[in-house]
C-alpha cells in the first residue's frame, strides 16, 4: 500500500497528538503521585505521633480480703 504525502502527514499529525495527549496525561499523574506522596508523609507523621502518646496508667484498687 503506498502513502500519498497528506496520508502521512494526517498519521504523523495524528500521533502528535496523541503523544500530547499522553504528556498531559503523565504531567497528571505525576502532580497526583506527589499530592499522594506528601499525603503518605503527613499520614506517617500523624501515626508515629500517636503510637509515641504516652498514656497514664490508673492505679488499680486492692481488693480487701
Amino acid at each position: 500500500m503506498t502513502y500519498t504525502k497528506a496520508d502521512l502527514e494526517c498519521i504523523v499529525m495524528t500521533q502528535l497528538e496523541n503523544l500530547d495527549a499522553m504528556h498531559d496525561l503523565l504531567t497528571i499523574m505525576k502532580v497526583q503521585n506527589e499530592l499522594i506522596r506528601k499525603t503518605n508523609k503527613k499520614l506517617q507523621n500523624d501515626i508515629a505521633k500517636l503510637k509515641c502518646k504516652e498514656y497514664p496508667v490508673l492505679a488499680r484498687k486492692r481488693r480487701s480480703e
